[in-house]
């Protein structure tokens, strides 16, 4: 069973996808997108070997506007607010495509005043949102590889969320791995099978510190057929010295 539960996650949506502009209006400017599009299928880390691909399913934000208070945010710093629902200056909904945004923009706020700037030289080239997922399935699909046989791949669907933010960012994906394999440990968490994780950890071992599941007594290893070995940690300090070490040489790309 997990040990912790309910990390916030982050999504991106490239500048393109997320259909970002600022429109006149007789109440000034505002600015209008999409923070995510349903049923588009994002890979999150490497779905061929440690991580996975994700949906996210029409109606999964239905709860959450209802309701919640979001904000929206640049580069999902609580500093910079440029609007909130509660406030009447931030508009969500769902349509056909996704999560629509419809937001006011003070130009009172210098930092307000550099968002419109950024996105005329296209120094902000994304969408984002900040959620905790409430429901969500996990499916294993076969896919065909060229050149090498057919793998096997789990899909996430996130069926219900509770959204928490909207962000105009700069990186419309992933900048560094480190960010990828948090995200991948963050849905791991949650999904709380120790099989999930071992099968990853055989490619990144680093998601064994990143990872917070106990191996319950007697459940079976993924693609072993043995029985497991009592429960065991995946805290640093309850695993064997051998996956230690090799988490290790993989973090700081150390000789194994």
């Amino acid at each position: 069973m997990p040990t912790m539960t309910g990390a916030e996650e982050r999504r991106r949506l490239a500048l393109s996808a997320a259909d970002v502009a600022i429109r006149a209006t007789d109440g000034g400017e505002r600015f209008g997108g999409y923070a995510s599009v349903f049923n588009s299928r994002t890979a999150i880390g490497n779905p061929l070997r440690w991580g996975f691909y994700e949906e996210i399913a029409p109606g999964a934000f239905t709860k959450t506007l209802s309701e919640g208070d979001a904000r929206m945010l640049i580069d999902h710093d609580s500093y910079y607010v440029v609007s909130r629902t509660s406030a009447g200056t931030l508009d969500l909904a769902e349509d056909d495509k996704g999560l629509s945004v419809d937001s006011a923009l003070d130009g009172e706020l210098s930092y307000v005043r550099d968002l419109k700037a950024n996105l005329r030289n296209r120094n902000i080239t994304g969408m984002s949102f900040g959620f905790y997922v409430i429901k969500d399935e996990w499916n294993t699909e076969t896919i065909e590889v060229e050149g090498a046989d057919p793998v096997e791949v789990d899909v996430r669907i996130i069926r219900e969320v509770r959204l928490v933010e909207v962000s105009a960012v700069t990186f419309p994906a992933y900048p560094e791995t480190e960010a990828e394999l948090k995200a991948v440990a963050r849905a791991l968490d949650r999904r709380g099978e120790y099989a999930a994780v071992e099968a990853r950890a055989r490619y990144r071992p680093e998601l064994l510190d990143l990872v917070h599941i106990d191996r319950e007594p007697g459940e079976s290893t993924r693609g072993t057929g043995k029985p497991a070995e009592p429960a065991v940690s995946t805290q640093p300090a309850g695993l064997p010295v051998s996956m230690r070490m090799n988490a290790l040489a993989a973090r700081y790309g150390l000789p194994r």
